[in-house]
């Protein structure tokens, strides 16, 4: 995950409508189900579509009065922590 992605994203959402995202978040894992992707195509299409869903729960965060700035970092912070496991 990137945090300028999620950022930028998350931006997105504030000026748009989240349902924009979800949608390209199902066209996205429909795409994965073509059987002639390559490794790194479907890595590709894997980094952007948890980068989209993290731009999710940044805005949700955000909604539930959470500042942007905090929002991201906790939501990075999150991340990280899952990782380290």
């Amino acid at each position: 995950m990137k945090l300028p992605v999620i950022k930028h994203l998350t931006q997105f959402i504030e000026e748009n409508d989240q349902d924009y995202l979800v949608e390209t978040i199902e066209v996205l894992e429909s795409l994965t189900e073509v059987s002639s992707l390559k490794d790194e195509e479907l890595d590709v299409l894997g980094e952007l579509i948890s980068n989209m869903y993290g731009a999710l729960e940044v805005h949700k965060m955000i909604k539930n009065g959470t500042d942007k700035k905090e929002a991201l970092n906790t939501f990075m912070k999150r991340v990280l922590g899952s990782i380290d496991k």
